[in-house]
């Protein structure tokens, strides 16, 4: 399905490193937040016959044009955008590491287009991890606040903002309750930008994993003591993305998050369910020849068990291209 590439480094600092180090062990959930319940679910309108659809489209130079196609295919923006809402774009801008460990700006600037088009209010909010910390570092150094500043949209940092938090009453299995941004949590439609990767530790990080950022730094650590996987499917009861738009141009099929073993699937997905786009998209990293820890069978998966298991997503889907 493309070709592979050598392996991609990690990007890596000093002085950046020992401040991200002194974020990873020291932020705290804040206290006294207020408690709201999970943002109420809405039916997935990208169907067909009852069927979800999930898009395939080759990654063409016009990036804008791909983006476009692949949502018309299952249906069209303006099923889940209108005119005057406000809509937060989540990326993965997890650590400073270039694309596909990163959203590739390009990409996410035809996403931003397609949405301002349709009259919407956009902003941008992520929250790095780890040593990455703080998240303004990641994104300057990715060029996302110059380049969607030239769009006028805003960039939050979610950790730029310590009272900006809510605290989401889940009832998971492996969670109970979340902190999430208020930003996030009050905008009326949210639409995902995965990248399409391996992960060392959570075997794969897509759309389901993507919610990792909307998590409060202070909770992030505990997460990832048992059960992650499980977990990372869990975060998702706060609210279901209206949109998922998921750049497979370039993949990692081994190691991960930030670097790993490079191949080029060249396609460009989107969906309305999490599930069936994880799934997809774990059907073409598992075509690659490598050292992972993908389960033959996607679904049996904890992360896309989990969901299934807590009705996040559709295990039966078809692929329009």
């Amino acid at each position: 399905m493309g070709r592979k590439l050598p392996l991609i480094s990690s990007v890596k600092g000093s002085a950046d490193t020992l401040k991200g180090l002194y974020h990873f062990l020291g932020d705290r959930t804040p206290k006294e937040l207020d408690i709201v319940p999970p943002k109420p679910r809405r039916e997935n309108p990208f169907r067909q016959d009852g069927t979800v659809l999930v898009s395939k489209v080759h990654g063409e130079q016009d990036l804008l044009s791909s983006v476009r196609t692949s949502v018309e295919l299952i249906g069209g923006l303006e099923k889940v955008v209108s005119a005057g809402d406000r809509v937060m774009v989540k990326p993965n801008f997890n650590s400073p590491d270039p694309y596909p460990g990163s959203t590739d700006l390009d990409l996410l600037r035809a996403v931003v287009h397609l949405i301002k088009e349709a009259g919407a209010k956009v902003t941008v909010g992520e929250s790095a991890g780890g040593i990455w910390r703080p998240t303004r570092i990641v994104l300057e150094k990715l060029g996302a606040v110059r380049a969607l500043a030239e769009m006028g949209v805003e960039v939050i940092a979610f950790d730029d903002r310590p009272r900006d938090w809510v605290t989401v009453k889940i009832g998971g299995d492996y969670l109970h309750e979340v902190t999430v941004p208020r930003s996030a949590y009050e905008a009326d439609r949210i639409v995902y930008v995965p990248c399409m990767k391996t992960h060392v530790i959570a075997r794969f990080t897509l759309s389901l994993k993507l919610a990792m950022g909307i998590i409060h730094p202070g909770q992030r650590r505990g997460l990832h003591i048992r059960n992650l996987e499980q977990k990372v499917a869990e975060i998702n009861l706060v609210w279901h993305p209206d949109l998922i738009i998921m750049d497979g141009r370039k993949a990692f099929v081994s190691g991960g998050p930030g670097k790993g073993e490079l191949v080029e699937p060249g396609v460009i997905m989107a969906s309305g369910d999490m599930v069936a786009i994880d799934v997809e998209a774990l059907k073409i990293l598992g075509s690659y020849k490598a050292n992972n820890r993908l389960l033959p069978n996607p679904c049996d998966s904890p992360q896309i068990a989990t969901a299934l298991r807590h009705g996040l997503g559709a295990k039966e889907y078809e692929v329009v291209s």
